[in-house]
């Protein structure tokens, strides 16, 4: 894939498998980084159990917080049915983590790490170092399991989609 100006993630999945909180870790590694990023949140229902997606948009310069249908660089599924339904925001060329959910969730011992292991995955396509992410995990998960989310995230860093 092309280096794109502008970096267009859709997170998406229900409620309480951590979509919101792996868009905070994209957002701050991209801000740590120097980048201008935005990001906002859909939320189909208030609690467990509903549509929830959270756009991340980063680059020099970032108008919008919301991506354009037909202009995702990366769709990353925490539900299958939730990358389906929004399929069609991923540009051609686009990454799609849909097809490897199975391979995902079965590769995670406990669910409460899904969102770690695929922004660790999601970050060998992105131009952020490891430092950068290192920040930021450190600002999100600081009273939250911070040396067990390090570990998930780096193991899935290694993990090819």
């Amino acid at each position: 894939m092309k280096k794109p100006d502008t970096y267009n993630i859709l997170f998406c999945g229900i409620g309480g498998q951590g979509v919101l909180t792996a868009a905070e870790v994209v957002g701050w590694a991209a801000t740590i980084a120097g980048y201008h990023t935005k990001k906002t949140e859909v939320h189909g229902m208030a609690q467990r159990g509903g549509s929830v997606e959270s756009h991340v948009r980063f680059g020099k310069t970032v108008y919008s917080p919301l991506i354009p249908k037909g202009r995702v660089d990366f769709l990353v599924p925490f539900h299958r049915d939730e990358g389906v339904r929004l399929a069609d925001f991923l540009k051609p060329g686009g990454v799609d983590f849909t097809g490897a959910l199975a391979r995902i969730h079965a590769s995670i011992h406990d669910k409460r790490y899904l969102n770690t292991y695929l922004i660790g995955m999601l970050a060998q396509k992105l131009p952020l170092k490891d430092e950068h992410w290192l920040k930021a995990l450190g600002v999100v998960f600081a009273h939250k399991d911070l040396d067990e989310n390090k570990r998930i995230f780096f193991s899935a860093k290694e993990v090819q989609l």
